[in-house]
């Protein structure tokens, strides 16, 4: 059980980024873009989606068994659903593998951040009425949405 304990927290955690005293979510999400610019850097956008999916499922396995073993229905530290909702901002930025990728990457964590804080409708509904592991993800993947319409317009308006 100890083996199976510490692959939950890990998986829920992420890497343990969610156990940061401060800003979990911040941290979680912190954590999640080095992964999903290396995973977009080897396979492109093709790859960050197959990512996402696979980081979901696991997720929503992950998110449900930790709530479970803490007996707390999404607790801070759980920041695999940051995860997935912060790869889908990277969808929408012109990545390059130039120093350019750190300013959009910012403005991706940014935007992200802001709607998974905020919670504008339907992402506080999702947050307050779906539960379980599913719940605890989808929220997340609905702020990655609103994130990646807002970064789509920049990228429109700015260029890449």
């Amino acid at each position: 059980m100890a083996i199976s304990r510490f692959l939950i927290t890990c998986t829920a955690t992420w890497f343990f980024s969610g156990k940061s005293p401060k800003a979990p979510g911040t941290a979680g999400s912190l954590a999640a873009l080095p992964f999903g610019w290396l995973i977009w850097f080897y396979g492109g956008n093709e790859a960050l989606i197959i990512a996402s999916v696979i980081i979901f499922a696991i997720g929503v396995w992950a998110a449900h068994q930790y709530s479970h073993l803490l007996g707390i229905h999404d607790a801070g530290e759980i920041v695999i659903d940051e995860v997935v909702g912060q790869w889908m901002c990277l969808l929408v930025v012109p990545l390059s593998a130039a120093w350019s990728d750190l300013m959009w990457l910012l403005i991706a964590f940014i935007a992200f951040r802001i709607f998974d804080i905020a919670k504008p409708w339907p992402i506080r509904w999702v947050d307050r009425r779906v539960g379980g592991g599913f719940g605890i993800m989808f929220d997340d993947v609905l702020a990655g949405v609103f994130g990646m319409i807002v970064l789509a317009l920049l990228v429109h308006v700015i260029g890449g």
